[in-house]
């Protein structure tokens, strides 16, 4: 005799199906866990031996067979310790064999009999549902599961809790979906002295999605400016939430079932590696392009982040997507995101010009900047070099205008950008300028007569590639929106070109 019990395996933030089943067998008394589990899945069977003794149950004196289906699927993580212990409790008679019908199972046992919070939750409900199951999970995880409406939720403390709620003599209740949460209050760009063209570059960043590179000196307000931009952002859809939250869910990044519609801000460190960055490590968990999904990735000291890792951003940024090969598996995660960078002009800081400027310039400029690929350098869509902030920057009051007012504008723009996506192709899902292509970004970005000639122009001089040329197209659109104007035209295209940098020391001179 058998027992069967449906849990998941998690490829990304896709749950996949598995079938636990548990069989006692005749010889050799032994308890054995098959179809490909990590190390992680094979202590399984030391704590489901330690949960059954905290509850006073002697384990059958037979061979126990917990088999893993499908068995070519690997299968990670410490979720799958309630599935084998609910399935061994079926065989063995202490609840009844049909109790689990219905229902998929997932969480880790402590050696007392309770069941321990485990990463995935929300994806597993919404995997659940789809298999028009309800999902057994910790009472930690309840809040965060219950977010998969529609899916019925069980969320107890304790094994013996489970059992007692199988065979009748207790009932347990659904969980209610975690609190919507503020995120940290956004930082003010009121506090940002001088530095227009600065602003300006964030405000056209923030309307269209684009990304955005600010070079200066230190002390010039790169990363002050940087970390203003979620303050310019609207909160998350809800078709957004839900997709960030199932990147986090995976990650083991939320609490208590604590969601916020606050857009994700990463600021990863300089020393961080590929792996890092994009995915990966022995259980291919998602990386920091991934955990700034639908969001701001800030990568402060660009040339010093290691070569591999940056130019492994090139894809993701282009895909929105990160895919994680490993021998036996491919794990695909989401990953779009708004990447705003900053960096020096040189190792010392300053430059080749004004005051403490670099006395190696331009050999240092160039050494340093090039770190830097020209294919990452393509990616991006604006490009600022920020002057030293002066004495007489800092001497003027706070200005008039601060995120507020920003943030309206980029507000308006957005619904602009929605609306028009909307008439031209009917159907398809809200599109930022700064991810149009195709039919859409041709319909779009019709440019009058001067704008194309300009833009022709700067393709010709071997300014800007085929990409650029998109990305050009791009800013443009968003530069017209701002405005509220309906065509395209040539100074919006000036504009876009002026904030193009085809290498990391090149520039539109002599073009515009």
């Amino acid at each position: 005799m058998a027992a069967k019990v449906v849990t998941v395996a998690f490829e990304g933030v896709e749950a996949r199906r598995v079938d636990v089943e548990v069989q006692l067998t005749g010889g050799v008394v032994a308890f054995a866990v098959v179809g490909l589990p990590d190390k992680a899945v094979a202590e399984s069977r030391e704590r489901v031996r330690g949960a059954f003794a905290g509850l006073g149950l002697s384990m059958p004196g037979k061979r126990i067979v917990a088999n893993l289906a499908p068995a070519d699927l690997p299968k990670e993580g410490t979720h799958f310790d309630l599935p084998i212990a609910l399935a061994l409790l079926g065989v063995m008679g202490v609840i009844p064999p049909d109790a689990l019908d219905g229902w998929a199972a997932m969480g880790e046992l402590s050696l007392d009999g309770r069941i321990v919070a485990c990463a995935g939750a929300l994806p597993a409900a919404m995997a659940a549902g789809a298999m028009d199951l309800g999902l057994i999970c910790p009472e930690a995880c309840g809040p965060e599961a219950a977010w998969a409406g529609g899916t019925r939720i069980l969320a107890p403390r304790s094994l013996v809790a489970l059992i007692n709620h199988f065979r009748g003599s207790q009932l347990l209740g659904a969980p209610a979906p975690g609190p919507v949460v503020e995120g940290e209050r956004a930082k003010d760009l009121r506090d940002v002295k001088g530095q227009e063209q600065g602003k300006r570059a964030l405000e056209i960043a923030a309307a269209g999605g684009h990304n955005l590179l600010f070079v200066g000196p230190p002390g010039s307000g790169k990363s002050m400016l940087a970390q203003r931009l979620p303050g310019l952002l609207p909160p998350l859809t809800s078709h957004e939430l839900l997709e960030t939250s199932m990147v986090h869910s995976v990650a083991g990044l939320i609490a208590r079932g604590a969601l916020t519609r606050a857009r994700p801000f990463r600021s990863p460190h300089h020393s961080a590696s590929m792996a890092a960055l994009t995915g990966g490590g022995l259980r291919a968990k998602p990386g920091e392009v991934s955990l700034a999904h639908n969001g701001v990735l800030f990568l402060d000291e660009l040339p010093e982040f290691g070569v591999q890792a940056l130019d492994s951003l090139r894809a993701p940024l282009e895909t929105g997507e990160v895919m994680v090969a490993r021998a036996n598996a491919h794990v695909r995660y989401p990953a779009r995101v708004q990447l705003v960078a900053a960096m020096n002009p040189c190792r010392c800081g300053h430059g080749g010009a004004g005051r403490g400027a670099c006395g190696k310039a331009p050999r240092c400029i160039r050494d340093y900047q090039g770190r830097v690929s020209g294919p990452l350098m393509d990616r991006i869509d604006l490009a600022v070099d920020m002057p030293a902030v002066t004495a007489a920057d800092l001497a003027l009051p706070a200005a008039s205008e601060g995120s507020a007012e920003v943030a309206a504008r980029v507000a308006a723009a957005r619904r602009l950008q929605a609306e028009r996506a909307e008439e031209v192709m009917p159907g398809t899902p809200e599109v930022l300028n700064g991810r149009a292509e195709g039919e859409l970004l041709e319909r779009i970005c019709a440019l009058d007569e001067p704008g194309r000639a300009l833009l022709a122009k700067a393709a010709e001089a071997g300014r800007i590639s085929a990409r650029g040329w998109t990305r050009t197209l791009r800013l443009s659109r968003t530069i017209a929106d701002l405005e509220g104007a309906g065509s395209v035209k040539r100074v919006h295209v000036a504009e876009a070109l002026a904030h193009r940098r085809t290498s990391p020391a090149g520039g539109m001179e002599g073009v515009i």
